[in-house]
């Protein structure tokens, strides 16, 4: 037989194979429902805002726009605050040639003190330009070596420079080790979330923290009487820059700005990848796509001020998300034509740098000249930058320990977030979980098959669009009574406990009905990683970016889970051989409280269990430094419920609760859940988590 032959012969064969359908499993890629739902709810948001942004072709139109823009994104991020009394003072001097810095600080709020350099040309009187000067995520804050040179030079060209250290960095640790000065944490992004994440409970955000620090420090720029009050600009690098975007938002008083590096890509882009362009606390605006708001909208009051966009072309490659350049090179084309709408399309430009995520000397280059050219009107442009030395931050310090903790006893976020809570105002469980309708999807039998003494059933059920969620039903062998059909929410999902000697098939043989599945975001559905760097997707591929990418586009990871189990609830309801048994949910750690949401939804659930489950999220508001799962979080929670009341819904019906836990995981005893609980009737309340079929098999019979 000849090669050309047989391969004739075999590529024959693999057509005719492929003819044939495969008797085994087809299973769909699961891995795909999580990111293929959030990258609907993303399109859908970008077509309309992109819509709407194509509509502003009149100066009528664009002014309505600005003035939404600035409206929507005080109610985004919490509100605007009432401005108090700044108390400014001066804790000391340092002399250079040709300018001084002083070590300046302020009150933001209340007892909550912000740490500055104010950098003052020397000698004469002024008026000169000035620069809010707002710092990247360095954990020296101010005094990072980058931008002190950018001070520097700024100032010996004749701008005042007020430099401000953001919170958690600095002199504005808010979560200090041992040394009082450093952060416990690994990196300043840290310092943000874990505020960021706790202050969301209660309807706040380190957005609107972050915001209202650079308004009041614009407060504290313009008392100066050496300012000229007609000429202050803003700049900062990376989440400085973010931070600028925020402050041009809500601030007529900018006359000008330089963003480099800033997070200048809307999360909601075209190409949508999920989880998309999550980043630490401040810089991801809950529920913005469902408001058709995008961060390129904070851009939009400022118009047609001038404004310069510096990036780093390298930037998509690891620092932000894969559509970083294109979704903010599309976006400024939009900007562009805004500007020329409104006669100025010089006054908006785009500029860059091939060399990674950093102001380095030729975008510090870029900054002078910007603001030289708009800001001191006949100046030559220039392509050496002013001399300039780096500090030791003691040289900058503004407190006597480096602490406004230590020295001056400081708010943090925490005890901010505890003193200014909002009233409790009750309000639906569904709403507030910004759940999808109740899917009404097909329950499928992919396959049955025989185990030892049970019936294995591998099942899946449609819970919302793009969306399946598969499990395993073991049923007793021969088909008993109406003991309950026991619902198992385990951390791995589906993945353990399966095995003939194992839980689920244990609890079978002693004649209920055991359906275990995997809700989104856990085992088969956990995502698949993303096309981009791998240094970027890898790392956003965990549950908190895809429980923040869920936030901003308006549907709680917490929420959708609570569908899959409501889903799977009325698909087992539809199954000829358990229509007729009673539905007990049974839950492990961070799943107990996706059972009691559900429980207190659907009266279908006749029951539940609740092992090693946290109490309340009060408890996770009360404690500093917290541990529960990010994917339970939903905004204004205790404005409106806590757990405690999702319960006293279930008043008619068993719920036990086996070795709850506090918002630090520590074990609570009995008489403290008590406490916490109240007198619900039908509550056990046990000692110690447990997941054995003896524990879950008392519960169900119970």
């Amino acid at each position: 037989m000849t090669r050309r032959t047989w391969l004739a012969l075999s590529a024959a064969a693999s057509l005719r194979a492929q003819d044939l359908p495969y008797p085994g499993v087809s299973y769909r890629n699961y891995a795909r429902c999580l990111p293929d739902y959030l990258k609907s709810l993303a399109g859908g948001a970008y077509e309309r805002r992109l819509g709407a942004v194509k509509n502003l072709t009149t100066p009528v139109a664009i002014a309505e726009r600005q003035r939404w823009a600035r409206q929507t994104f005080w109610t985004l991020i919490g509100g605007e605050l009432q401005k108090t009394p700044l108390n400014p003072r001066t804790t000391g001097s340092v002399k250079r040639d040709g300018y001084r810095i002083d070590k300046v600080i302020y009150d933001s709020r209340p007892g909550f003190p912000v740490t500055a350099n104010l950098y003052v040309p020397e000698p004469g009187p002024g008026p000169f330009p000035a620069v809010l000067l707002q710092m990247g995520h360095s954990p020296l804050g101010k005094a990072y070596a980058t931008y002190q040179r950018c001070a520097q030079g700024l100032v010996q060209l004749g701008f005042v420079v007020l430099g401000f250290d953001p919170q958690g960095q600095g002199e504005r640790v808010y979560y200090p080790d041992a040394s009082g000065k450093n952060s416990r944490f690994s990196s300043a992004d840290d310092e943000h979330s874990v505020a960021g994440w706790q202050m969301l409970l209660t309807g706040d955000t380190a957005t609107r923290l972050q915001t209202w620090d650079a308004v009041r420090s614009l407060d504290y720029l313009l008392s100066l009487p050496y300012v000229d009050q007609r000429n202050v600009a803003t700049t900062g690098q990376s989440g400085g820059g973010t931070d600028s975007m925020f402050l041009l938002a809500v601030d007529d008083r900018v006359t000008c700005a330089v963003l480099t590096s800033a997070n200048t890509e809307n999360f909601a882009c075209k190409e949508f990848s999920a989880p998309g362009s999550t980043d630490d606390a401040e810089q991801n605006l809950i529920a913005a796509a469902p408001a058709n708001f995008d961060r390129w909208d904070t851009l939009y009051p400022f118009a047609p001020k001038p404004l310069l966009l510096t990036v780093s072309d390298k930037d998509f490659l690891g620092t932000y998300s894969p559509q970083y350049i294109n979704s903010g090179w599309e976006e400024f084309q939009h900007l562009k034509k805004i500007y020329s709408t409104l006669g100025k399309p010089d006054h908006v430009a785009w500029s860059g740098t091939a060399l990674p995520h950093s102001l380095e000397f030729d975008t510090r280059l870029q900054v002078y000249n910007w603001f030289l050219r708009w800001m001191k009107p006949g100046s030559a442009a220039i392509t050496e930058e002013p001399p300039t030395r780096v500090e030791a931050p003691e040289t900058l310090q503004c407190t006597e320990r480096g602490s406004v903790i230590h020295s001056l006893r400081s708010e943090t976020p925490f005890t901010l977030q505890r003193k200014n809570r909002p009233p409790r105002k009750p309000g639906a469980l569904d709403n507030l979980l910004q759940m999808d309708a109740p899917a009404s999807g097909p329950f499928t039998t992919l396959k049955t098959f025989p185990g030892r003494g049970v019936t294995i059933e591998a099942v899946e059920i449609a819970s919302a669009p793009q969306v399946y969620v598969p499990a395993w039903l073991f049923s007793p062998r021969p088909a008993t009574g109406r003991q309950p059909l026991i619902l198992l929410l385990q951390l791995a999902g589906r993945r353990t406990g399966w095995h003939e000697d194992e839980l689920h098939q244990t609890l079978a043989r002693q004649g209920f009905a055991v359906c275990v599945p995997d809700l989104r975001g856990v085992g088969d559905l956990l995502p698949e990683i993303g096309p981009g760097n791998p240094r970027y997707v890898r790392s956003h591929n965990e549950e908190e970016a895809y429980a923040w990418a869920s936030l901003m586009l308006g549907r709680t990871l917490l929420g959708q889970r609570v569908s899959d189990l409501l889903a799977l609830v009325r698909g087992l309801k539809r199954h000829p051989a358990h229509r007729d048994r009673p539905i007990a949910v049974a839950a492990q750690g961070q799943f107990t409280v996706v059972a009691q949401c559900a429980a207190a939804i659907s009266p279908e659930i006749s029951r539940i269990y609740l092992s090693g489950g946290l109490v309340s999220f009060e408890s996770v508001a009360a404690t500093e430094i917290y541990n529960h799962a990010f994917a339970n979080f939903v905004p204004g929670w205790l404005n409106t419920i806590d757990l405690p009341e999702v319960t006293a819904y279930l008043s008619d019906r068993r719920v036990t609760m086996a070795g709850m836990v506090d918002g630090a995981a520590r074990l609570l005893d009995v008489a403290a859940v008590r406490r916490a609980y109240g007198a619900i009737p039908n509550l056990e309340v046990l000692p110690q988590a447990a997941w054995t079929p003896e524990a879950i098999a008392r519960f169900a019979n119970s």
